[in-house]
């Protein structure tokens, strides 16, 4: 079978050893390798990829998808460490609004980055550092400080921050800013949002925690978008669409504008 295949029959069977109209149960790493052993598949070298492939990239199976109720979908949480939760949680679809005005920035990305970033990722992340989106989109004064952040939390295990911030503002109020960088397939999802949060929470508890979500649109547009988690759902607090372009590409008309919209 395709790695996407071996993939998907793995977590089904894992799904249906629990699953008895719950709405939501845990299981372990081990069980990933018990369950390839009976089933006759090779496992990848990196076990943990077959978990975070759902919980990040890929969609469940179907067969799993349909025994969510009405208005839910399952999701798979950290549960402690190499320890994992299947729970179903209000249906969230993030993407970004195309009726949205696009803003346009002059470019400051070096010409040696762009032509040099390896993957949507990581293209994503050095934009939105080298153009300071996140100072520009939050208003607040942001210095980068640790990309691929790998750490552990209370509660949920390992986890990932793509990249986080800190910053302050013009009151002297200081944040903490972890940012998803989303290329490709992956998607806006719950489950990243509240570890993030939550990491931010135990790691700098005296510093106030905005989440922002970055995402490749058509025409080399970048929507940002800062996301809270209210009553087990994600709530776009704001959004806000980028284009970076030449200086002199900006005419007088786009900068009047600008001029009038809401801070």
């Amino acid at each position: 079978m395709s790695q996407p295949n071996r993939y998907q029959v793995i977590i089904e069977r894992i799904f249906t050893n629990h699953f008895s109209d719950c709405d939501e149960f845990e299981f372990d790493r081990e069980e990933v390798v018990s369950v390839a052993m009976e089933l006759g598949i090779d496992l990848p070298k990196n076990l943990g990829d077959i978990i975070y492939s759902f919980r990040y990239r890929n969609e469940l199976p179907e067969s799993i998808r349909a025994t969510a109720t009405d208005g839910r979908e399952w999701v798979i949480e950290g549960a402690g460490r190499a320890r994992y939760r299947f729970k179903q949680v209000l249906l969230s679809r993030i993407e970004p609004r195309p009726e949205l005005i696009t803003i346009k920035i002059p470019d400051s990305t070096p010409e040696i980055i762009s032509a040099h970033a390896l993957n949507d990722e990581q293209a994503l992340l050095a934009i939105v550092r080298y153009n300071r989106l996140v100072d520009i989109f939050l208003g607040i004064a942001a210095y980068s400080l640790q990309n691929h952040l790998r750490t552990t939390v209370d509660g949920v295990g390992q986890i990932e921050i793509d990249e986080i911030y800190v910053g302050l503002d013009r009151q002297g109020r200081q944040f903490v800013v972890p940012v998803q960088a989303k290329g490709g397939s992956d998607k806006h999802g719950i489950v990243q949002s509240q570890q993030d949060v939550s990491c931010c929470a135990q790691k700098f508890p005296n510093l106030i925690c905005r989440a922002v979500s970055a995402q490749f649109m058509d025409a080399d547009i970048i929507a940002l978008f800062e996301l809270a988690v209210l009553d087990g759902e994600v709530k776009v607090v704001d959004e806000k669409h980028y284009q970076l372009v030449p200086a002199a590409s900006i005419s007088p008309e786009e900068l009047s504008l600008y001029s009038r919209l809401p801070e």
